[in-house]
């Protein structure tokens, strides 16, 4: 399903969609196609363009572009897949009770979960907010730092 949206592989291409992104949450999926989370998320996200689009647009990141590798390092992702949110060209963060508030690790587990965080990040940037609370439950974010443990 990851073919119905738009794959970005140059950074000319993420400059361009952040800067011209306007009133609108712009979605980020950093990660690869062949990569089985990142497929489910696609799909899920795929599944949601229509409800979202009144107020974002979704683009999927090949974090093995060469050309890319200056927002991979930027937003330190190290874990696929990664979701970046902006607003008007800025960075939207959101603290979910994890360590790392400026990117969403791990897939979402509904549709309606993806859906209620990009409606959560759409009202705190209208309202001028940088960073907004993540509006769901503790159990349905992925807690990605405790696989990790004891590396």
């Amino acid at each position: 399903m990851s073919y119905l949206l738009t794959t970005l592989t140059k950074k000319k291409e993420i400059d361009s969609i952040i800067r011209d992104t306007i009133d609108k949450v712009l979605v980020l999926r950093f990660g690869r196609a062949s990569d089985t989370v990142c497929l489910q998320l696609d799909d899920l996200l795929s599944k949601s363009v229509r409800e979202v689009s009144g107020f974002a647009t979704v683009a999927l990141v090949d974090i093995d572009s060469q050309d890319v590798q200056v927002y991979v390092n930027y937003f330190d992702i190290t874990l696929t897949p990664s979701t970046v949110f902006f607003f008007n060209a800025h960075h939207m963060k959101m603290d979910s009770g994890t360590a790392d508030h400026t990117k969403w690790v791990g897939a979402f587990h509904t549709k309606q979960d993806f859906i209620d965080v990009v409606e959560a990040i759409f009202r705190g940037a209208m309202k001028g907010k940088l960073i907004v609370h993540c509006p769901l439950p503790q159990d349905r974010i992925p807690k990605y730092q405790l696989l990790y443990k004891g590396l």
